[in-house]
């Protein structure tokens, strides 16, 4: 059975992260991904273990469901022939900046002469319109300036990144769905339009969905920043045998979990009978459960919980997630045989869909392996690919 975007083409000019994971999860839900690289290749083919030059694990874990063609944008032929793909692809997708877009005459307006009904997805750091519009950025700059790197002050006593690319990931699903709106848009409209998607102001958003706390109303109420996690004590805490995480959370869980570990004085402290009262002495709180959680192991506490509504769970590691029990049972893991580079393992699609499923459509390509397979389906003559192969405007696997 096709998946929920069978029939729709996206032509992916984007590298790193951002874009192409955003395209790999519409590749899995059924679109056909285009992935347009540049002569060298996405700059993630480099990066991490491989066991062949061009498809290291980086490249690996952003690039399957989706065909590889090689196009030297630079060129006129290469240029050229984005514009034949765009004549009949639904969504066209960059992170050029906004100058080195226009030098290479990939503006929106090129395409929407060609294809009104295409949606052009271009990802940059900032929004094109402000001041920091022409800069670079990447992960590590966002988090930084989007202010989550100076929250991790609170546990680490100076400004620190999170150790995950999260503005790359989380502008990712920015992207996803801002094209679905679009494509969404374009099926009540039949007009495409562009869309811009901007890591900064997206992971603004981001952090500050609880942090504005305060300053949400005009004048303040209160400072920035949500008080219960920001709190050095807010952590996993120390169990008989290592690290468990628990958090008694409305009402209803936090008289549970009293009556669960017999004490029904704290119940009644007025400290904590609300969750109102467990914000304003929220120190108290996670003293609190840090005193508790250290009188059991961790086994024993999933023995007293397994049946209560309490939320809890362990502290896994990276390998533990190979073997946790949830991911095993939903067999989340997966693993491949690719042609090329042999036995991969690589995560599942997490949405189900009981009526048109999303697969794996393809495994990851090498740099060019469709170039000549889409010029073909393009109109392009043989001639004409030959052309483009011996001027380095295309290349093949």
């Amino acid at each position: 059975m096709a998946g929920p975007l069978a029939g729709v083409r996206i032509l992916d000019c984007t590298t790193v992260v951002l874009g192409p994971w955003a395209a790999q999860q519409l590749g899995d839900l059924g679109a056909d991904v285009v992935k347009i690289e540049p002569p060298e290749g996405d700059t993630t083919r480099q990066l991490g273990p491989a066991r062949n030059p061009g498809m290291a694990a980086f490249y690996l874990g952003c690039n399957r469901s989706k065909r590889s063609i090689v196009l030297d944008l630079k060129q006129d032929a290469g240029r050229n022939a984005l514009f034949k793909l765009a004549e009949t692809a639904d969504v066209l997708m960059h992170n050029y900046r906004p100058e080195p877009a226009k030098r290479l005459g990939v503006e929106y307006e090129a395409f929407e002469k060609i294809n009104p009904r295409l949606v052009y997805l271009a990802t940059y750091g900032y929004r094109s319109a402000g001041p920091m519009g022409p800069k670079a950025a990447y992960d590590d700059i966002i988090q930084a300036g989007s202010g989550l790197a100076a929250l991790q002050s609170v546990v680490a006593g100076q400004p620190r990144f999170l150790p995950t690319i999260v503005a790359d990931k989380t502008s990712s699903n920015g992207v996803v769905s801002a094209l679905l709106a679009a494509l969404f848009a374009r099926e009540r409209t039949g007009k495409g339009q562009a869309v811009e998607v901007p890591m900064y102001e997206t992971l603004v958003s981001f952090v500050m969905v609880e942090h504005l706390y305060g300053e949400t109303f005009r004048p303040a109420l209160e400072t920035a920043g949500y008080k219960r996690v920001l709190n050095k004590e807010r952590r996993p805490y120390p169990s008989k045998d290592g690290f468990f995480a628990l958090l008694p959370y409305t009402d209803g869980h936090w008289k549970e979990f009293c009556g669960l570990v017999g004490r029904p004085d704290l119940a009644a402290d007025a400290r904590f009978t609300s969750l109102a009262n467990r914000l304003k002495n929220v120190e108290h709180y996670y003293a609190t459960l840090a005193e508790i959680c250290a009188t059991r192991t961790n086994a024993e506490w999933v023995e007293l919980l397994k049946t209560s509504n309490v939320p809890h769970g362990p502290v896994n590691t990276l390998d533990d997630l190979f073997v946790d029990p949830q991911l095993q049972a939903t067999g989340f893991w997966k693993e491949v045989d690719h042609p090329t580079e042999g036995k991969l393992r690589m995560p599942d699609i997490p949405p189900r869909f009981s009526k048109t499923k999303p697969e794996v459509t393809r495994l990851q390509p090498r740099l060019g392996e469709h170039s000549v397979e889409i010029l073909r389906e393009a109109g392009f003559t043989a001639a004409e690919i030959d052309a483009m192969l011996k001027s380095g405007a295309t290349k093949t696997a």
